[in-house]
């Protein structure tokens, strides 16, 4: 369960009937329109085989409750996602054989050998669709309070975009791009490099960037639920994730404290920082700034080239090629994703502080 007061369960398999998730805590009378909810799931979609799988789902969904005449009602949002575009015969040849850097062994041993292995099961990127549909619900409850988590690809491999780009720019180009990189010369060279990755049966990783923009101070629940605490549990519950950091994060160890520091100011009337280097957030709760993360992809376990393995019936070493549809980078299709996710902890997050301040405001 991702949130604890608006919280979001997820289920399904990569290559069973489908995937979803169930949405409880949603405020009443928000308004959500499928066509929303369809925008944001084609956001995964990136229909370049060059630089993306060549299993495209068509995402069909069914509200089956908690939205009635287009608005939420309060009572919990059940929302099913169909799978439709199904392959499953590859992943009998090497049911025994568990793919390198893969969840195949360690779902063997949790699950007894139980577990739903065709296509990754429950550990699949396919359940990021379900994460996006409910990403999509806590997006219209921020937008009533203007609050906006932005996404997009920083680096691919030894590619990075390391310029400041414009909010507006990020708004306006990200989805433009069949790489989501919201600069036009940086995501043409990613684009180019993941074309070649592919061409040598490879894969590789990426950064993925957000921000988010419009956030009071005080939001956050130390010492245990920290904003960024919270922030980073659920990012890492998205497949292929194995780093995060906030503000300038690692870059921070080697500096000293006088160029670390964001000096207080003020500005129009409001307390701000003069520099952004902890990404909004001081001791678990959030400054006022715009909070700044960046997400450490891996690259996709499943490549063309042979790999080293072991079979776990026979208990001898052996070697697998893979066959089947792969991500070349699975960081470009994650971009919706992470924000939905950090969509849904915001709204967590903006619902405990409004309880907290409702209640100081009554006795006070």
């Amino acid at each position: 369960m991702i949130g604890k007061i608006f919280s979001v369960a997820l289920f399904g398999e990569s290559h069973g009937p489908g995937v979803g998730a169930l949405i409880k805590g949603c405020p009443p009378g928000i308004k959500i329109d499928e066509e929303h909810i369809s925008l944001e799931l084609s956001k995964r979609r990136i229909r370049d085989p060059r630089v993306s799988t060549q299993r495209i789902e068509p995402d069909e969904f069914d509200i089956l409750a908690g939205i009635y005449k287009g608005y939420t009602t309060g009572a919990p949002i059940l929302i099913f996602i169909k799978n439709k575009n199904i392959e499953s015969k590859h992943y009998e040849e090497i049911r025994f054989k568990p793919r390198p850097s893969h969840a195949d062994y360690t779902a063997y041993i949790k699950y007894h050998g139980y577990n739903d292995y065709r296509g990754g099961g429950i550990f699949s990127g396919r359940i990021t669709a379900a994460m996006v549909a409910a990403g999509a619900i806590a997006k219209k409850v921020l937008e009533k309070f203007s609050i906006e988590v932005l996404s997009y690809i920083k680096s691919v491999g030894d590619i990075e975009l390391n310029t400041d780009i414009p909010i507006d720019k990020i708004r306006e180009k990200t989805y433009l791009s069949p790489v989501r990189c919201p600069d036009e010369e940086t995501s043409r060279k990613i684009y180019e490099f993941i074309s070649k990755v592919r061409e040598m049966g490879d894969s590789v990783g990426g950064i993925v960037e957000t921000i988010i923009n419009g956030v009071p101070p005080g939001l956050g629940d130390p010492p245990i639920d920290t904003l960024d605490g919270d922030l980073a549990k659920a990012i890492l519950t998205i497949p292929g994730v194995k780093g995060i950091e906030f503000g300038e994060g690692f870059k921070l160890s080697r500096q000293l404290g006088s160029d670390a520091n964001d000096p207080f100011i003020i500005k129009s009337g409001k307390i701000m920082t003069m520099t952004n280097k902890s990404g909004g957030i001081n001791g678990g709760i959030s400054n006022g700034m715009p909070i700044v993360f960046r997400v450490a992809f891996k690259p996709t376990p499943s490549i063309y080239k042979p790999q080293r393995t072991v079979d776990l019936k026979e208990m001898r070493e052996t070697t697998i090629r893979l066959k089947g549809r792969f991500d070349p980078c699975i960081a470009i299709r994650a971009v919706p994703v992470v924000e939905s996710i950090s969509s849904i902890i915001m709204t967590d997050h903006l619902l405990r502080w409004m309880a907290w301040e409702k209640y100081l405001e009554g006795n006070r």
